[in-house]
C-alpha cells in the first residue's frame, strides 16, 4: 500500500492550506516523494507555525491567496494545471467557529464552492485527481456506538460542523450535476477523525494545550474530559488521502465517493485516558477539570467506520494508540531541545512507512 506513494514523483500536487498543520505535513512529505508542490494559503495560521519550524517555505511554490477570491484562485489554479488536488484550506477550530461563525461558513463553504466551479470552468482540461478534505464533524451527531458510515446523515449543531455539512452538500451536488460528466476529472470526499501529531500549535486543542501546559508549568484545563474521539497520529489520513487520489486514477467507481479516515475503537478514548497515557510519557503535566460555557457544545462520542477504506483502498491505521502518543511527545521534545524539525520529521514519516511495511508482510504471512 504505501509504496504507492512513490507514484507521486515529478508529479505538480497543489495543496490549499498548506501553511497549516495537516497542509504542512502533506506537504512536506510529497516534497520527500519527490513532488513538485504548490501551496496556497491566505496567512500563517498559528504561532508557532509548523510550516515555518519544517522550513517549507523554500522547498515548494508558496503562494499567499484567500481561496475566497474566485477570480485569484481561478487564475492561480487554470495556470499551475495541477496532476492532484488535496483541498486542506479551512477554519478548523470549533470554539473560533462561535466567535466567527460568518467566516467560518466563508471559508468552509464559499471555499470549496469557487473550488468546484474552477474544476467546473469550460478551460479546465487539465487531468485531475482531487480530494477535498472535510471532516468527521459533518455527520449529524447521534452519539452512534458503531461509527459513522459514510452515507449516514449530515448535519451540526456548532457552526463548524455546520459549515462542513454545507460544504459536503455542496460537493455532492456539483459531481453529480457537473463533475462526474468531465472524463478529465476523478473527485472524492474524505473525512478523517481528531487527528493529532507533532506540529500542532492550534488553541483550544488537546495536545498543543498540553504541551504549552508543560512548557509554561501551569495546569492544562479540561473541558469536556469525557468526550471519546478516534486519535490517529497525522500520517494515517494523510496516507489515506494520497491512496485514494491515486487509486481513484483508475477506480472510476471511486470517483464522486466519500471515504471515513479513522482507527479501529481500540484507538477511540476519552479525553481523560489520552491525558493519561500522555502523562505516563511526559510527567511534569498536570490538569484541572473546568466547567465549559453554556453555549458552547461538543459531542460526547464520535467514532467513524472505516471499513469502506479498507475494502477499497486497502487502508487502515497502524499505529496503536501508544505508538501515536510516542510519536507525538518525541516530536514535540525535540522541538524543545531545538533540532533540526524538517529532518527529525523526515525521520517520522521513514519511521511510520516501515511500520506500515512490516504491517503489511505480517498480515500477507496470517
Amino acid at each position: 500500500m504505501i509504496n504507492q506513494l512513490k507514484k507521486f514523483k515529478n508529479k505538480k500536487v497543489l495543496i490549499t492550506g498548506h501553511t497549516g498543520f495537516k497542509g504542512s505535513w502533506l506537504a512536506i512529505w510529497l516534497i520527500y516523494l519527490g513532488a513538485e508542490v504548490v501551496g496556497v494559503s491566505n496567512n500563517i495560521p498559528t504561532k508557532p507555525s509548523n510550516f515555518l519550524i519544517l522550513k517549507l517555505k523554500k522547498k515548494l511554490k508558496h503562494r499567499i491567496l484567500d481561496i475566497r477570491n474566485y477570480d485569484n484562485f481561478k487564475k492561480l489554479v487554470l495556470k499551475e494545471k495541477p496532476d492532484f488536488i488535496f483541498h486542506l484550506a479551512a477554519q478548523s477550530l470549533v470554539k473560533k467557529s462561535y466567535i466567527y461563525p460568518r467566516d467560518t461558513f466563508e471559508t468552509n463553504s464559499l471555499g470549496i464552492l469557487n473550488l468546484l466551479e474552477i474544476l467546473n470552468h469550460k478551460y479546465y482540461k487539465k487531468n485531475s485527481s482531487v480530494v477535498i478534505i472535510t471532516s468527521d464533524k459533518s455527520y449529524k451527531n447521534l452519539e452512534l456506538e458503531r461509527g459513522y458510515k459514510e452515507n449516514d446523515i449530515l448535519g451540526g449543531h456548532d457552526p463548524y460542523s455546520a459549515s462542513k455539512a454545507c460544504a459536503e452538500i455542496l460537493i455532492q451536488s456539483y459531481v453529480k450535476s457537473f463533475l462526474n460528466k468531465k472524463k478529465n476529472l476523478n473527485i472524492s470526499i474524505a473525512r478523517a477523525g481528531n487527528v493529532i501529531g507533532g506540529g500542532d500549535w492550534s488553541t483550544n486543542r488537546l495536545i498543543p494545550d498540553c504541551v504549552r501546559s508543560i512548557s509554561n508549568n501551569k495546569k492544562l484545563m479540561i473541558r469536556f474530559p469525557n468526550s471519546t474521539r478516534p486519535w490517529q497520529h497525522v500520517l494515517e489520513p494523510l496516507s489515506g488521502y494520497m491512496i485514494l487520489a491515486l487509486k481513484q486514477k483508475t477506480n472510476k467507481k471511486i470517483n464522486g465517493e466519500a471515504f471515513n479516515f479513522g482507527p479501529k475503537n481500540k484507538n477511540s478514548i476519552s479525553v481523560i485516558e489520552l491525558i493519561k497515557i500522555f502523562k505516563k510519557n511526559w510527567a511534569t503535566l498536570s490538569w484541572q477539570i473546568v466547567r465549559s460555557k453554556k453555549n458552547e457544545f461538543e459531542s460526547k462520542l464520535l467514532k467513524l467506520n472505516s471499513n469502506k477504506a479498507y475494502n477499497l483502498l486497502n487502508w487502515k491505521c497502524n499505529l496503536t494508540i501508544n505508538q501515536t502518543i510516542y510519536f507525538v511527545i518525541n516530536w514535540y521534545r525535540f522541538f524543545l531541545n531545538k533540532n533540526d524539525m524538517y529532518e527529525y520529521s523526515i525521520y517520522q514519516i521513514k519511521k511510520f512507512e516501515s511500520i506500515v511495511k512490516r504491517n503489511f508482510k505480517k498480515k500477507k504471512k496470517n
